[in-house]
């Protein structure tokens, strides 16, 4: 798997329109609690674009100021907003109330996970290194391992318990993604792990114009 701004290029802008296609079909489909969770494919797509500046200003080819609100951007994104977007959006599209109920305790965790990663994004300087080709990011976050596994457990277990067929496959898809990256490029984990989440949400695609079939715990 190689990484590059031409790829991140590439990426970023073809899930950026499947993105937009998401919340068209989920529009037209009468499904306005779907908005929110349809709108991923279109963040983590403008989060590849905002990589690929990254890139540019790790070679030197983007000056220092842009390229430093770049890193801050593609923080932003990548730290505190997607541990509170996906499981909010996984909640708003249940549509059985007690599973609402349960998802709400992993909006409370995301919202406990992005506190600290915003304030550490607030407070301190962003750096990203090239690793190859991949990308490593520094924030200096507090407790890294801790907010880490709930991050993970807050988005990818909020897929999984979602009682939906195809979010618990997108969950299962993120989740064996964050096992590779982290055994394949721990220096580089956020990064690669963001962009293969990214792919993965091209499901989504199909999801928001899907009527709903999973109406209980136990629908398949």
């Amino acid at each position: 798997m190689c990484w590059s701004a031409q790829a991140d290029l590439v990426v970023g802008g073809v899930v950026s329109g499947i993105g937009v296609l998401c919340l068209l079909r989920a529009r037209r489909a009468g499904r306005p609690e779907r908005l929110p969770l349809a709108a991923l494919p279109l963040v983590l797509g403008a989060h590849q674009l905002i990589e690929a500046a990254v890139w540019l200003g790790t070679e030197g080819d983007l000056p220092a100021g842009p390229a430093g609100w770049a890193r801050t951007a593609w923080a932003v994104i990548a730290l505190p907003l997607l541990p509170v977007l996906v499981p909010v959006g996984v909640r708003c599209a249940a549509r059985d109330r007690a599973r609402r109920r349960l998802l709400l305790a992993f909006v409370l965790l995301g919202l406990l996970v992005a506190v600290p990663l915003a304030v550490a994004v607030a407070t301190r300087p962003v750096t990203a290194t090239a690793h190859g080709h991949t990308l490593g990011y520094a924030v200096g976050i507090p407790h890294p391992a801790l907010l880490l596994t709930g991050y993970l457990v807050a988005t990818v277990g909020s897929l999984l318990l979602s009682g939906d067929r195809l979010l618990r496959r997108l969950g299962l898809l993120t989740g064996a993604g964050a096992v590779l990256c982290a055994l394949l490029w721990r220096l580089a984990f956020v990064s690669t792990w963001c962009a293969l989440a990214a792919l993965a949400s091209l499901l989504l695609l199909h999801w928001t114009g899907r009527p709903t079939r999973d109406r209980t715990p136990g629908a398949r």
